[in-house]
């Protein structure tokens, strides 16, 4: 029998939905490419936003009616996040899915597709050690679930659940599994990574485990990453770490999502312009060269023109390597989506496009100013150009999936090598390499 998984949302689906895939394999199914070559579809949903949850519920609906023309019935199981946060209520508002999986729950996919497909159980199949069947150079790697934040624009703690950290022993035992796998850079990611271990005992915290991290991925030359990282979360530890151990790359992703301190209260953040300057101010002094992410947000309730000015202005003025904007979505459930002051929409649009504008300018100018420097390069793929088929690789100060790419001219590597590479061009986000003789 063969199974098809579409995956909506972030990178921390992807592993979920790697993680339901070696289950299904390890229990004798097979991956099918298209739907029409599929005997069940599993949609791995996203509810983030309500835009998200409408493109899941599309997403699902149009499989449906995809496979209702074929000519073998497929049904549909939902899992994620989408039946996370509205639970029971889908059965009757979606009949085209035969069955729906909490994100606690997808461990139990083998038993639910079977399920659905009248199989009898499962046996007592031998699980790999490793839950994953990821392919290419780089992976993703969670290290907790959940969020204590409770900010009031988000529902994540009602999807899914409190923070949880994973036990370091799995964190690492999945790295060296996906290292010996060829995979030569991991990403660490969760909803608020900085508070790692804050649940498993004295001494456990994220620089830590960046530690024992760093020494599964020594032996293959390897690259680690984190991400989300909240402002509170820069202890002096932690710097020290991304600092001083080669193998954890000095790439900074913090989500300030505002900087007016009364836009922060009401968001149920802390800080202030002078608090998040003093922040990377001394991360940019005690981590030379390092690269600086963030997210901000625009329209939140209640935000005046002076505050989004503001905004605009820490911006401008801390000129971020690479800056993610979103437009507030007034989301179910939270306590900001009841809260007095709803930014119209145009002008929130309009504050959105506005960063976006700015952002763009100086994300370009931080990958142009690149150009001229040789970089280690990791190969991720193969894609059609104008002039053929290039390489596409990630240096370093891009995060893979986000930050822009290198490209590289086909036929002087193989997918999954690591290159040297000198920077000779930029266009956009993305930059132009040419590969480095060894000895040159």
């Amino acid at each position: 029998m063969r199974f098809l998984i579409v995956t909506l949302g972030c990178a921390k689906n992807e592993v979920d939905s790697d993680r339901m895939r070696a289950l299904l394999l390890a229990d004798g199914f097979e991956e099918a490419a298209e739907a029409a070559d599929a005997d069940v579809a599993i949609v791995n949903t996203c509810s983030f936003l309500a835009s998200a949850t409408e493109e899941s519920v599309e997403a699902t609906l149009e499989l449906a009616e995809e496979r209702s023309e074929g000519v073998r019935a497929c049904p549909i199981v939902m899992c994620g996040c989408v039946p996370s946060r509205y639970g029971d209520a889908l059965a009757d508002e979606l009949p085209e899915v035969a069955a729906f999986v909490r994100a606690e729950d997808e461990d139990g996919i083998v038993g639910v597709v079977r399920d659905v497909l009248g199989l009898p159980p499962a046996g007592e199949a031998a699980l790999p050690e490793t839950l994953r069947t990821v392919e290419g150079a780089s992976a993703f790697v969670k290290i907790s679930e959940g969020c204590d934040r409770f900010c009031t624009f988000c529902a994540i703690p009602y999807i899914r659940g409190r923070y949880h950290s994973r036990p370091a022993a799995e964190v690492v035992s999945e790295v060296r599994s996906l290292m010996e796998g060829g995979v030569r850079e991991v990403v660490l990611i969760g909803q608020d990574t900085g508070v790692w271990g804050s649940d498993l005992g004295e001494g456990e915290t994220l620089a830590s485990l960046l530690r024992r991290v760093a020494d599964a991925v020594r032996p293959y030359a390897g690259w680690v990453r984190v991400l989300y990282l909240q402002p509170e979360g820069m202890t002096d530890e932690l710097v020290s770490v991304i600092r001083d151990v080669p193998e954890v790359l000095p790439y900074i992703d913090i989500p300030i999502q505002h900087c007016s301190a009364r836009v922060l209260r009401a968001m149920g953040r802390t800080g202030s312009p002078e608090e998040l300057r003093e922040l990377f101010s001394r991360l940019r002094s005690e981590i030379p060269g390092m690269v600086l992410r963030t997210t901000g947000m625009a329209g939140f309730p209640g935000e005046t023109d002076e505050e989004a000015d503001e905004l605009y202005e820490f911006i401008s003025e801390q000129e971020f390597d690479y800056c993610s904007v979103f437009a507030y979505s007034p989301e179910e459930g939270t306590r900001a989506a009841a809260m007095e002051g709803q930014v119209d929409e145009a002008v929130k649009l309009e504050r959105t496009q506005r960063l976006i504008d700015l952002t763009e300018q100086l994300g370009f100018a931080a990958t142009a100013a690149h150009v001229g420097e040789r970089v280690r390069v990791i190969v991720d793929g193969v894609e059609e150009s104008e002039d053929g088929p290039e390489l596409i690789g990630h240096a370093w100060f891009q995060a893979p999936d986000s930050d822009g790419a290198v490209h590289i001219p086909y036929g002087e590597a193989a997918v999954g090598d690591i290159v040297t590479v000198d920077l000779v061009d930029s266009f956009c986000y993305e930059l132009v390499g040419e590969i480095v003789e060894e000895g040159a």
